[in-house]
């Protein structure tokens, strides 16, 4: 069981990991990132803030990281704690032939 929990760390580490690396800069100002919470924030004072989540996904690994996703950015909690706030990168243009 140790095994599969270290497993599952890593694989959401590198997940987080990945995530964070494919989010852009957004522009000073943007409404995203002022309404995005700080880390440490407690789950309530985000849910008194923000409002409810459009989705909850469950706890994952040990520690356990639940994530928040608003529609414009995805909180990352450990335990009930503020870790992380991911503003999803822009599409880029269309690949043609």
């Amino acid at each position: 069981m140790k095994s599969l929990t270290r497993h599952t760390s890593i694989l959401l580490a590198a997940t987080l990991l990945s995530a964070a690396s494919t989010t852009q800069a957004a522009p000073a100002g943007d409404a995203a990132v002022t309404a995005a919470p700080a880390r440490g924030a407690t789950m309530g004072a985000v849910e008194r803030n923000l409002g409810k989540p459009a989705q909850v996904l469950p706890a994952v690994g040990a520690p356990p990281i639940t994530r928040w996703v608003y529609p414009a950015f995805t909180v990352y909690f450990e335990h009930q704690y503020v870790i992380h706030s991911v503003i999803p990168a822009a599409p880029g243009p269309a690949a043609g032939p």
